[in-house]
């Protein structure tokens, strides 16, 4: 594959959206002519961070990439004081909206999300966009329901001590516990995030959250075990069929999303690309990056 080693520019700014604004950075040149894509990370309520790496298919290929701060979170408005029913699905589908158009490429775009921000994507995309060219699911689930009875399962997986720890702090309400957090974290460290230690990007994305944990507590809920936010009763299953872009999915082989949660996409949106990765969990774009964004580049590439 060629590769792109001369300076990549970057621009970063922010869109007026509604009375806030909406942090982005663009990796690379629009004006260049290959398919811009804008990634979206998950949560909901992470931060752009943990999926920066993503920036390195500009310097791959020479196509752009587009990275932003969902509302609520990072480089963005901040709104704690919102109320759960504030933060919805329609929120974030108008704020993609109003990015697309401000960037000027609401005509022509690819668009990856990671975890929510494949939910996300797939709301988009079932309203048959004209201007999405190719979309990327990456580790995300179809239905909210298999999702938390898979979380569930692997943790069943884990050390008995791991598990009594957990399910202590649950029934006691002390999930801030450090003694909780350290147990969270051995399941995090077999299905989130592999890389140990967490590489700067995945830190820094988790110590913004712990700092406002807004969206992802009322869309969510507390935990990955317990989704009892917006978000509880959410899915996609029965309009997948309507996804007229071509896709790829991309999952891991010890991820939290695991095969039985992905496996609607694959089976209801028309000529699905699924790829897993062997040494992944939920993070390949981290866990093996190179591999990871040269899959993506080369699905992208085949539809400038």
């Amino acid at each position: 594959m060629e590769r792109f080693v001369a300076a990549v520019p970057t621009k970063e700014a922010y869109l007026p959206f509604r009375e806030y604004r909406t942090w982005y950075r663009i990796t690379g040149s629009l004006d260049g002519g290959k398919l811009p894509l804008v990634v979206a990370h998950g949560g909901p309520g992470c931060t752009h961070d943990y999926v920066d790496s993503f920036k390195g298919i500009a310097e791959l290929d020479g196509r752009p990439v587009i990275h932003y701060d969902q509302l609520g979170n990072g480089n963005s408005t901040r709104l704690p004081e919102k109320e759960p029913d504030f933060w919805t699905p329609a929120l974030f589908l108008a704020e993609l909206d109003a990015l697309l158009t401000h960037l000027g490429i609401q005509d022509r775009y690819a668009f990856l999300g990671q975890s929510w921000g494949g939910m996300l994507g797939a709301e988009h995309a079932v309203r048959q966009p004209k201007g999405l060219k190719a979309l990327v699911i990456a580790n995300s689930p179809a239905n909210m329901y298999t999702w938390v009875a898979e979380a569930n399962r692997l943790r069943d997986e884990l050390p008995l001590e791991v598990q009594d720890t957990l399910l202590r702090h649950e029934d006691a309400g002390t999930i801030t516990d450090p003694e909780y957090i350290a147990a969270s974290r051995v399941f995090y460290d077999r299905h989130v995030c592999r890389v140990a230690p967490w590489p700067p990007e995945v830190a820094r994305t988790f110590a913004i959250m712990d700092e406002d944990n807004t969206v992802y507590r009322n869309m969510n809920g507390p935990t990955e075990f317990h989704v009892i936010g917006t978000m509880k009763d959410w899915t996609i299953e029965d309009r997948l069929h309507l996804i007229e872009a071509p896709t790829l999915l991309i999952s891991g082989k010890y991820d939290e999303a695991t095969p039985l949660v992905v496996k609607p996409y694959v089976d209801s949106v028309k000529d699905c690309e699924w790829v897993l990765f062997e040494n992944s969990s939920h993070m390949p774009h981290v866990e093996e990056k190179e591999l990871c964004l040269a899959t993506v580049s080369k699905f992208l590439s085949r539809h400038d």
